[in-house]
Formats: structure tokens, sequence, C-alpha cells
């Protein structure tokens, strides 16, 4: 049997799921049992004609061997019992890169896209095995299963060959075939969340009658909020609570219930959700702790509660959360301290208590929420399936995301960069120190730190990054309450000289451009203000200004073409009542097509309205300003780049873990088509000197040890001019020795790429040479590069003042640079075992570029052990 992982959850069109997994030799019973109980008619289109359903027949899906693979999906029967639904299976042809493919369903649970998941998952097994094509022979009539063939995205041929349809299509992973699974995903998650969000019966187990237990409250939460539905609690004595009746059971509740909250000690968990799914409960959100955030036994639990789960074809939020709320149905099933105002906001928070926090200073903002959910340790709902709901939630304008880690970063990229599309996503993510990243020897693995990763994450996917609390609500006031900005140009106007200067100085760090104001503006400006006035910008109104001042000002500055936004900036004298000027500024505010942003502080430095400090202002309009450079910005595409893959696959499967000798790291270079500078291995001295004569001095002689810091180990001597020097240098080094060409033009740049075992495989360009650490700044983006983000890299932080020629330098030759690291990019793709990899320094001209050191270490790759699909 095709080794694969014991089990795979799939999510289906109407919102269940389904386990899937390899058929076992005590499988015989069962399959004969689920093949029994199909109809005559899909036994008939199954098999093609009349068949006996007996061992023998089901011996060739159990078959072990390296030929075929067969998959089961199964779920658990009204008394727990697991129950064989559907079958699925591949047979290796003669012609050893085409199988023969086949699935069959049980009757009572067809039309719900399981033959198109079974595919989706036999075409992936597939792949890996090397079979490139699937076959199938289809009878004409049979309608259904050709649907899913031509559903699939797959490019499809049919003929039709003594009386059956054969299908025949290759297995490739293109762009439509990803576009549709990602469709089928989207459209089955959001299903699956919507008993969560819109549920018309809510249960809340452990609901005690006793006040200042979490499901007691929780349960007259969701009282207090009026909850457009049946809300019923549930404890051992069936005792009323909040006046309501109560049951001793789920299952003596005389509705189907859509939503169980659980709120029962650890230990209770299980019994109480076992009980609930029977009932047909298909959404869990366990408040209860003592699972993966105490202990390994408690993450054995946890991984017991979401089989159960998975079992019987449900989505659980938790276990360790606060709850979830939605304001459509007016359900407020948390045990928060007080409601939240109703909104156009979604937010997720990983942390519960982060969760209340921001709960509580939401309502003081005025910041309503269309929804909230708190997944606590995330074992399923997690954030991209959030994401993939709340994308058409008529009721979310804007997502906020509280994360302390990613469970498929990759897949949170992809769904982010199309949410973000139509919806604003602000995120905020805790445990970012570099303190906590693991040794590596690379610089490019040293660069690489947790926020780099997760900063060029975020730019991928127009994803919009909060570093505190306050920036995240900021933000998510000015995206809610005032249209976004075109640009970045930004007129500041304040009646404080000295607040305006802070204020230019936060916008500048946050790239936020201060434009002069044209001249149409500055002469209409100069004839409604004082003539003391400044009218460069900042514009500054003087301390004697009052609400008419502002009302006089504002709107010529608003109405000047070269400025995106605003800034009003307003501290009271001592004889000025602030409130007319923040109810001028709020009316401009909601008028304005332009953003008005607005800081009046008093002579406290306490704030009165809009936003808290000028520097809070400006961090949130350079964030919305982000957003509206992302939407700008085109959306790339991947360029071809000739490379010989197959040898470099040999080169990666031949050599051991750990670092590669020079020779194999050049040859591994060399076939994805990297420029090397040109060099020669030497053994001894004299070899060294022959080497040197041959490549013409001068020459660099450099250890040949794999993977040593040549500089920090004095490894590497520069400039050697004669035969003799050369001996001198290789005896010092000890040992074999590289002799290369010394280039003494050219920028010092890096070039490198490390596989973050979360994030995927990331290419890496900065400042290089011995100042790499040193200098840092290297940018980081996630592989597959698209021509876009190489030229991103190249020409963002301090790397591209020394392309573009730094202090009279010449400039880099851009196209050559994009190109090493579009062939960096499918290196990085192709070979995931090709754990980091550093080319340090890469020297560029205006002609090219040249790798003269290169280091490349190689690490096997495990699969994921997480069984979820989407």
């Amino acid at each position: 049997m095709i080794a694969i992982e014991a089990r795979e959850d799939v999510v289906l069109q109407d919102g269940s799921t389904l386990r899937l997994r390899p058929t076992l030799l005590t499988d015989e019973a069962a399959l004969i049992d689920f093949l029994r109980g199909l109809s005559a008619d899909s036994l008939h289109l199954r098999f093609q004609g009349g068949v006996n359903v007996d061992d023998r027949l089901v011996a060739r899906f159990l078959q072990s061997d390296s030929e075929s693979l067969s998959l089961v999906g199964e779920l658990a029967d009204d008394e727990g019992a697991m129950r064989v639904i559907a079958l699925a299976t591949f047979v290796r042809l003669r012609d050893r890169s085409r199988a023969e493919v086949a699935f069959v369903i049980a009757d009572d649970f067809q039309r719900r896209g399981i033959g198109s998941r079974l595919l989706e998952r036999l075409a992936a097994h597939a792949r890996v095995e090397g079979i490139e094509r699937f076959v199938a022979q289809v009878l004409p009539e049979n309608a259904a299963m050709l649907r899913v063939f031509g559903g699939t995205g797959f490019e499809v041929t049919r003929r039709f060959v003594e009386g059956v349809v054969e299908v025949e299509f290759a297995l490739s992973s293109s762009p439509e075939v990803l576009d549709r699974i990602a469709q089928r995903d989207h459209s089955a998650v959001a299903a699956s969340l919507t008993p969560f969000f819109q549920p018309h019966s809510v249960a809340v187990i452990g609901a005690s009658a006793r006040r200042g237990t979490i499901g007691g409250e929780l349960f007259r939460n969701v009282i207090a909020a009026d909850f457009d539905g049946a809300a019923y609690p549930v404890n051992p004595k069936g005792a009323p609570v909040g006046g309501v009746p109560g049951y001793r059971s789920v299952a003596d509740i005389p509705v189907q219930v859509d939503l169980a909250v659980i709120c029962v000690p650890g230990a209770q968990v299980f019994g109480a959700a076992e009980t609930a799914l029977r009932a047909g409960v298909r959404a869990l959100c366990v408040i209860s702790a003592g699972f993966a955030e105490t202990s390994s036994e408690g993450l054995a639990r946890q991984e017991q509660l979401l089989s159960l789960v998975r079992a019987h074809g449900a989505r659980m939020i938790g276990p360790n959360c606060l709850g979830v709320a939605s304001t459509t149905p007016r359900l407020n099933a948390t045990f928060a301290r007080r409601a939240f105002p109703p909104g156009r906001v979604a937010f997720s928070s990983q942390s519960g208590a982060l969760g209340l926090a921001l709960l509580e200073q939401a309502d003081a903002r005025g910041l309503g929420l269309s929804a909230f959910a708190s997944i606590g340790n995330k074992a399923d709902v997690s954030s991209n399936d959030l994401l993939e709901y709340w994308e058409d939630d008529p009721e979310t304008d804007v997502v906020l995301l509280y994360l302390e880690s990613f469970g498929n970063p990759r897949k949170f990229g992809q769904i982010a960069g199309r949410v973000s599309r139509s919806k604003p996503i602000l995120a905020m993510r805790s445990g970012t120190s570099n303190a906590g990243a693991r040794a590596a020897a690379s610089h490019t693995a040293a660069l690489a730190g947790s926020d780099a990763v997760v900063d060029a994450l975020c730019r991928h996917a127009g994803v919009l990054r909060a570093t505190t609390l306050q920036d995240l609500l900021d933000t998510a006031v000015l995206l809610t309450a005032l249209p976004a900005p075109a640009g970045n140009r930004v007129a500041i106007v304040t009646n404080a000289g000295g607040l305006g200067i802070l204020c230019a100085d936060a916008c500048e760090a946050q790239n936020l451009a201060l434009p002069e104001l044209t001249e149409e503006t500055r002469a209409a400006l100069a004839e409604v203000t004082p003539p003391e006035a400044s009218l460069a910008n900042p514009v500054d109104l003087l301390g004697s200004a009052n609400a008419l001042s502002y009302e006089r000002a504002l709107p010529l500055i608003l109405a000047d073409p070269n400025i995106d936004a605003v800034i009003a900036l307003f501290v009271p004298p001592v004889v000025e009542d602030p409130r007319a000027v923040e109810e001028l500024l709020a009316r401009y505010a909601k008028a304005s097509p332009k953003p008005l942003l607005s800081v009046v502080m008093s002579a406290d430095g306490s704030s009165h309205g809009g936003f808290e400090y000028p520097e809070s202002a400006a961090r949130a309009l350079g964030l919305a300003a982000q957003r509206a450079a992302w939407l700008r910005r085109p959306a790339g595409t991947t360029p071809e780049v000739e490379v010989d893959s197959a040898r470099g696959r040999a080169i990666v499967a031949a050599a051991p873990e750990g670092w590669l000798e020079p020779a194999a790291a050049r040859e591994l270079l060399e076939s994805y088509g990297i420029p090397l500078v040109r060099e020669r291995h030497a053994d001894t001295p004299d070899e060294a000197a022959a080497a040197a004569l041959e490549l013409g001095l001068p020459v660099v002689v450099k250890t040949a040890l794999p993977g040593a810091h040549k500089t920090e180990s004095g490894g590497v001597v520069l400039d050697v001019r004669s035969a003799a020097e050369v001996r001198d240098a290789a005896a010092r080094i000890a040992g074999p020795v590289l002799v290369q060409q010394y280039l003494r033009e050219g920028t010092e740049l890096l070039a490198g790429l490390v596989q973050d075992p979360v994030f995927g495989p990331l290419v890496a360009f900065g400042p290089g040479g011995v100042l790499a650490e040193l200098i840092g700044s290297a940018n980081f983006a996630l592989a597959p590069l698209t021509d876009v983000d190489a030229a991103e890299l190249i020409g963002t932080g301090k790397a591209a003042k020394l392309v573009d020629g730094w202090r009279g330098a010449p400039s880099a030759d851009r196209a050559a640079l994009a190109e090493l690291l579009h062939r960096l990019s499918r290196l990085a793709v192709e070979l995931p075992e090709v754990s980091e990899l550093d080319l340090n320094p890469v020297l560029a001209g205006p002609d090219g570029c040249v790798a003269v050191d290169s280091r490349i270490r190689i690490a096997r790759v495990s699969g994921s052990s997480s069984p979820k699909t989407w």
C-alpha cells in the first residue's frame, strides 16, 4: 500500500466534514457491509454490471503493495459506531505514469461533494508517487461521475470505447485546478461555520443556576443579548437558569440544536461533546480548558476530542476559548462582562484575555463588531476558516485578527490575499521576538527571524500588521469611519508648531509624504489666516486659532490635489472650549471624500476626541496608506527560467544531511543556472599554485571545508598575486582549498533561501559581505516569487541603495539580480530538502552578477501531522 498519513479530513459542500484513511486488512467486513448496502443501480454503475459482493471482491481494495491506494470515508452513526460511506481507489497501470481511478459513495451521502474531494486526495497522493495521469472507465449513464471529473478543473478528455466512456486527464496542479479546489474550500468552510454565527438554537452545556459560574454567566449573556432564537441551559439536574427551563442532556431538548457551547470541567468535555454530537449538533464551542495548553497529556485529550468531532462530521471552536458572538442573531455566547456594540468589524482572537481587553476598548472607542470568535487552542476552526466565512459576510467590512501562531501560513497568505481585495484585514501577532529564534549557521537563516517572516507574509497577502492594541483599534476606526486614502500624501494642520513637528516626524516614520501645497492653496490660505501663520506643510494656524480658523482652512487643504489625507491637531488655549473644534472636525471628517484624522488634546495632554496622539494618528494612516499601495500593486507573474530540475533532485537525493561539499554545492547551483565565479579545487599547496596560474593571477584562496564561515574562521585570503603566495595561503588555511578568480569590482550583496518549518520556502536579499549580519535588514519574500516580488526585494531596504550605486559606485544590473532571485525561488520550491542556502557575497555590477561564495545545508523533510486538508 502506498504510504500516506493515517487520516485526512475534508470539508464537504454542505459544511459537514469527512474523515478519509487508507484501507486496512481488518476492513474486510466493513467494506462488504458498505458495498452490500449500495443500491443495485449504484453497484451497477461502479462495477459496470452485475457483481457478487464477497471477500474476493473486496480483497482488491485491501491489497498492500506499492501499486495501488484505496481510501475509505467514514462517519459515526447515531450509536457512535463508525460506518464506511465512500470508497475510492487508484491502481497503477502497465505504463507506470498512468493509473486507473474509481470511486463509489453510499446512496444517502451522494450529491454532497464527496466524489470531488476523493478525487482531489487521490490525485495528490498519486503525484507524489510519480503518477502523471488518471484514466477511468465510466458507463455513459453515470452522469454523476462524469460531472465530478468535469468539475475538478483538470483538462479532461473523453472517448467512447466499446460501450463505456474512457476519461483521461493529467494530474498537474494547474491554476485552474487550484482555483477550483479553493472555490470548493471557500463555499464548504463558510457553510460549516454558519451554525456558529447564524444559529437558530443554542444549548449551553454546564449552564449552572449558581451565579458566578462560567457556564451560568455565559448563558445569562445569551439571554441578556436578546438572542433571536431558542436558548437551552443544560446541567445535571435540569435546573432552570435565568428563568429558562433546563435540561439534563442535549438529547432531551425537543428541537434540533445548531450550536452547543460546552462549559464543563475538562475531564467531562469528551462525554458532553459525544452526547451533543450523537444528538445531531454540528457546531461545538468548547470553553473548557485543560487541553493542549497544559501538557502533552492535554494535547492527547485534545486530539481525541477532535477525532470525535470529525467522526461525526462536525466543526469545533476551541477548546480553551472565550466563546463566540454575532450581531445579526444578537448572539453573545461569551463570558465577557459586557456585550459589544453592533458594527461592521469582525474580530478573531487566539487569546481570550486579549479578546476581552479589545472588546472593552472597542466599546469605549465606539467601534462596533459584526462578529467575534475566540479560537483558543484552535484545534479545528482557525483564523483561515474565519476569513473564508467573513469574506462573504454582508455584515462585515473589516476583519481584525490577533494571532499567536500560524497553523497553515501559506494557506493564510492565499486566503487573506483574496479577502484583502475586498475587505481590509488588520492583524496583530505576539511572540515575534528574535530571541526565541532557532540557532542558525547560515547568514540567511540567522536573518530570517520570526518577525521578518511574518512581515513578508503580511506584505504578500495585503494584511495590515499592527504592533500594538492601540494601533489595531485606531486603524480599525479609520477604516470603518473614514474613506480610504488614495495615496500616502498627507497635510498636517495645527495650532501648535511643536505638535505639528512631532506629527511630521511620525508621518515620515510611517513612509507618509508631506508634499508642498499648491500655490493656489497657499494663496487661498493666506486670505483666511493671520499674516504670521505658516503655510508650509505642516500648516500652523497659530495658538490663537479656534473653530472658525479650522473651518476656513480645512476645505482649502482638503481640496488640494497634492494631498490624499489630512491630520488636524488642536491644543485648546485656556480660554477655548475644545468641544466646538471637536464637533467641527467630526462634521468635516464625515463629509470629506478624503480621510480627515483629528487629534484634540487638552492642556494636561489628555485626548478629547478622534485619535489620542499625533503619533497614533500617523501610524493608523500609515497602515491605511499601505493598503492603498497594495491594492494598486499588480499581481505579477512567475517567470519561467530554464533549469535542470532532474539533475538538482539527483544531487540532493544522493547527499547526506548537513552541509554540502563545495563540489556538490557548485554542481547543484549550476543545475539551476546560478552564475558562479570560476574556481578550482586543490588538495595541496602545489595544486593550488597550479590552479591559480590556470585561472590567472590575482586569485582568492579559501577553505573547501563544507559550511565554514570563511572570514570569521580565517579561511580566506584575498588578492593573492603570485604562485608562492598561493602556496603560503593554502598552507596556512590547511586542508583542501578553493582557488577562485579575484574580482575587484562589484557591489557586495546577499541572496539566499531558507525553508522555514512553519512558513515554507523563503527567498532573501540584502546587503552582503562581512557586514551582512551586522547591517542586517535583509528582505524576505515567500517563494515562488513573482516578477513584482523580485522587484520589491531588490528595490526596497538598504540593499536598494547599494543596487542603485552607493556614494558614486556604479549601479547594479537589476535584471540579472531578478533572474538570480527567480532561480533561487525555483530551487527553493522544487527542493525542500535544501534547508539553508547562502550566496554571500554576490558581486553585482552594471553588466551582471556572480556569486563568489556559497553554503548549502541539506535536511530531510517530514510531512505535516495535521489531518486538515483545507
